[in-house]
C-alpha cells in the first residue's frame, strides 16, 4: 500500500469544543432543573419528580457525552483512517475500531432532523455490536436497533463535512470493496 492509498481524517479540535461547551450547557440545564421545587413550577401539569428526572438524565448523559468529548479534545490519534485495506473509526465514544473492507456491504445515512449520520452496513453485525466494553456494546446494540448497523460515524467531531466523507467512503468501497463473483 502506498501513502497515496491512505486518507488520514483528523478530529476536529474545533467541532469537539463546541461539542463539549453544548454539553457543559446542557449540564447546567440539568442541574438547574434539579434546584426546582414546587414553588418554581409554572403549571400544574409538570411534576417536580418528572422535572428532576429529566435533570438527572440530562446530567448523566451529557456528563457522559462531555467527558468522552474531553478525551477526544487532547487524543492525538486520527478520527479516521481509509485505506487498501479497509476503515479505522476512531471518531466517537463508541468508535468501531477497524472494519475491513470484505466485511462492509455498503453505506447507509441515518438521519435526525438536520444530523446526518454515515452507517458502515456490516456483513456481520453481531461481531462489531460485541467489540469493547458494558456500556459500548450496550450502546452499540442500540444503534442496531436505531439504524441497523453498530457502525456509525458522524462527521460532527471530524475535520470533513458529510457529503464528503460520504462520497470518500464509496469512492474506497469501490475500489477496495468486495467484489461478488
Amino acid at each position: 500500500m502506498s501513502p497515496s492509498d491512505e486518507r488520514i481524517i483528523p478530529l476536529s479540535k474545533a467541532k469537539l469544543l463546541l461539542l463539549l461547551v453544548g454539553a457543559c450547557v446542557f449540564i447546567a440545564l440539568g442541574i438547574w432543573m434539579l434546584q426546582i421545587g414546587p414553588e418554581g413550577m409554572r403549571s400544574p401539569r409538570f411534576k417536580v419528580a418528572f422535572m428532576h428526572g429529566i435533570g438527572l438524565a440530562s446530567i448523566v448523559f451529557f456528563g457522559l457525552c462531555g467527558l468522552v468529548g474531553l478525551r477526544k479534545l487532547f487524543e492525538t490519534k486520527p478520527g479516521l483512517v481509509l485505506n487498501s485495506t479497509g476503515i479505522l473509526d476512531n471518531s466517537s465514544g463508541i468508535s468501531a475500531g477497524f472494519v475491513p473492507w470484505s466485511d462492509i456491504a455498503g453505506f447507509g445515512i441515518f438521519q435526525v432532523q438536520t444530523i446526518r449520520t454515515l452507517v458502515i452496513e456490516v456483513i456481520d453485525p453481531d461481531k462489531y455490536a460485541n467489540r469493547g466494553g458494558a456500556i459500548q456494546r450496550a450502546l452499540k446494540k442500540a444503534n442496531v436497533r436505531l439504524c441497523g448497523s453498530p457502525v456509525a460515524i458522524s462527521s460532527n467531531a471530524l475535520k470533513i463535512d458529510f457529503d464528503e466523507l460520504l462520497q470518500l467512503c464509496n469512492d474506497y468501497l469501490t475500489k477496495y470493496g468486495r467484489t461478488i463473483g
